[in-house]
């Protein structure tokens, strides 16, 4: 390994770049996209969530990508897997079924994008010593959140604009809005291939090896089975771990029945309880407003945390996370106009995640995964929360459809609940050392 012809500022950015896009668009933009082609809150709620299980499950097939070629050659074939199938997403959007053909496609590169989070991390570890892991780690950081609103908000945005282009105004015809929603969104899904397809390319060039294949004698698969076995045993045997795997999955148990909800509620029409904004408002309130809400967060949680310690600030961290859905809960009842009104809504959400998100993050760092398998453990509670995010948000949907988008926010209020009775109760197993 020379590292002196990989500078990390040429590869850092841009790989995490590409590690930040598919999960959003599959997350939150494929959203959008289908509500405007005419599926119900349910169907998207329940197959969007569905399809992110690849980023709970990943530790499952990890240890088995050290026993072939280098993490490179992983990086880029996942890129543009991702960007192939993406493409072909955006060609069955004309077709008869093209709901669970799109599923089935987004669902592939859900596999593939969870795949590029451990070859990517890994290339990250091993290519970088511990003080540029350190140095690097803001760009980390940023590019993939840039990810967030290249894609929440460019990508939706984008959309919006080809739907008016293509005739899909108020006041057109059923079929001329839905012939201009599919034209506008298969030019999106292009867009997702050519960029990612750009970026494999780019990192055949630019990107480290990240380390070879395990040794002849490592490479077994029984005995990559039984490490990985012993490394999930040993999570289940640490102190209070039980606690800790429902404090994990009950902290953003509000949120995931949200995330998947807010989305279709900004974008359904008034008469229907919703607040009828375009894609073109969305995109602009979430990649812009929301984007430096959730970063305004994030840092001032970091600077709250480490002069008063994880201990003392973890409960009102829960706070903040959690009472924002208030906010949506007041825009459904009361349904404004006023675009400032909707704006704070969404920066107060963005803002909470930011700030109450990194709690659950340092937690999980400090207190479930610390012992002989650190990195791995982490891995493993990091699944356990996707998990947990996963599950309410699959029927979401249903719920949604069947109390009305009001009496929706009303029950989320409620469901925020368990979060603050376990946090407030939570043990620290290790001793918790705020900045003098």
């Amino acid at each position: 390994m020379n590292r002196k012809n990989f500078d990390p500022v040429t590869w850092v950015p841009t790989v995490y770049f590409a590690m930040g896009l598919p999960f959003v668009v599959l997350n939150m933009v494929s959203v959008l996209m289908f509500k405007g082609l005419g599926i119900s809150d349910a169907q998207i709620a329940l197959w969007t969530s569905l399809i992110m299980m690849p980023w709970t499950l990943k530790f499952l097939w990890s240890p088995f990508l050290e026993m072939y070629k280098t993490k490179k050659f992983f990086v880029v074939l996942t890129q543009i897997l991702s960007g192939v199938f993406f493409g072909l997403v955006a060609l069955s959007l004309q077709l008869p079924h093209f709901f669970a053909c799109s599923i089935a496609l987004l669902a592939v590169i859900a596999f593939s994008g969870a795949t590029h989070d451990v070859v990517t991390d890994g290339v990250y570890m091993n290519e970088l010593s511990k003080q540029e892991q350190a140095q690097y780690i803001g760009w980390q950081g940023a590019f993939y959140n840039i990810a967030k609103i290249v894609a929440s908000g460019g990508l939706v945005w984008i959309a919006g604009w080809l739907v008016k282009y293509f005739g899909g105004t108020e006041g057109a015809s059923p079929e001329v809005m839905h012939g201009a929603n599919v034209h506008g969104w298969m030019i999106v899904m292009f867009i997702m291939a050519a960029v990612m397809i750009l970026l494999g390319i780019y990192h055949t060039r630019m990107l480290p090896s990240g380390g070879a294949a395990a040794t002849a004698e490592g490479r077994s698969v029984k005995a990559t089975f039984d490490k990985l076995m012993s490394v999930i045993l040993d999570f289940f045997k640490k102190k209070h771990i039980v606690y800790y795997i429902a404090f994990i999955i009950l902290y953003r148990f509000a949120e995931g029945f949200v995330m998947k909800i807010v989305p279709l509620f900004l974008k359904a029409g008034r008469e229907i309880g919703g607040l009828g904004l375009s894609e073109q408002q969305i995109g602009i309130y979430y990649g812009t407003y929301g984007a430096a809400a959730f970063v305004l967060g994030s840092l001032l949680a970091g600077y709250y945390i480490s002069h008063r310690g994880l201990k003392k600030t973890l409960f009102s961290l829960c706070c903040i996370f959690n009472l924002p859905f208030i906010a949506y809960t007041l825009l459904a009842i009361y349904q404004p106009t006023n675009s400032m009104l909707i704006g704070s809504a969404i920066v107060l959400e963005y803002f909470g995640y930011g700030f109450g998100f990194v709690g659950l993050t340092l937690f999980m760092m400090q207190q479930v995964a610390p012992g002989k398998h650190q990195m791995a453990h982490y891995a493993f509670a990091s699944g356990i929360m996707n998990l947990g995010v996963m599950l309410p948000g699959m029927i979401s949907g249903f719920v949604s459809d069947w109390l009305g988008y009001k009496d929706f926010f009303i029950f989320i209020l409620f469901a925020t609940i368990p979060a603050f009775l376990i946090t407030y109760f939570v043990p620290f197993t290790y001793p918790d050392a705020p900045k003098k």
